[in-house]
């Protein structure tokens, strides 16, 4: 799920959601003036707003774990800006970035500057996504802090917030949705042991399945442990 890049949102067409499913706790371990010091951010109100009510509730509740979560989020997404995936590549990058899905300048050319076939394409068969004429692969691209990605992830997560996965989409798209898809992520994937054990490789290759981003990450995750003092 590629990071740090993606639809850019804008005040208009994100809002905070409230979310009915959980109780209306308040994060104490992050601080506003913290969270600004860690994310260059012009809507770091609202981001605020939506992980104060959120981090307790997912137990991200210790310097370490904020740390970790805040330095992944910021670099999946380009500080908090990019909540949606870019895949408006060209031939070249499609051939070095799938080549598996694009073996021949040929094939590539045909799906170049043309996210929605790249995602059908990219995403068809797998993550509980139908073929690529069924629309699923871009239909279920990735959203959310940490990129939110196919079918089955956007089912469990609908599912664990009671729900129908068609408005898993349209709640992703607002501050809250993505800031809480990370956070099911995180507790999905038991990601705390790595935050725990200042395992930042390991808690990269859990999130991106590789280390792309790596020397970023731990650049972001080093700058929020000192923000949170810890």
């Amino acid at each position: 799920m590629p990071g740090s890049n993606g639809t850019k949102y804008n005040a208009a067409s994100l809002k905070v959601w409230s979310n009915n499913q959980k109780e209306n706790k308040m994060s104490t371990i992050l601080q506003k003036e913290q969270l600004t010091q860690m994310v260059r951010n012009p809507y770091i109100d609202h981001w605020y707003a939506a992980l104060e009510q959120l981090l307790d509730d997912y137990e991200i509740n210790t310097p370490q774990r904020v740390a970790a979560f805040v330095a992944q989020c910021a670099h999946e997404s380009g500080n908090f800006v990019f909540i949606k995936e870019n895949l408006n590549y060209k031939a070249a990058s499609l051939m070095k970035t799938f080549a598996k899905y694009f073996p021949t300048a040929d094939i590539a050319a045909q799906y170049a500057n043309k996210p929605e076939q790249i995602a059908n394409r990219v995403y068809a068969n797998r993550m509980g996504n139908g073929d690529e004429a069924s629309g699923d692969g871009y239909r279920y691209c990735g959203r959310g802090l940490i990129q939110l990605t196919g079918r089955d992830n956007y089912t469990f997560f609908a599912g664990s917030l009671d729900i129908p996965v068609e408005d898993a989409a349209e709640y992703l798209a607002t501050f809250e949705g993505a800031a809480q898809s990370a956070c099911w992520f995180w507790e999905t994937n038991s990601l705390n042991r790595y935050a725990d054990a200042g395992d930042i490789k390991g808690l990269t290759r859990a999130i991106n399945g590789g280390y792309i981003g790596l020397e970023d990450r731990i650049s972001h995750y080093e700058h929020a442990l000192h923000v949170m003092g810890a």
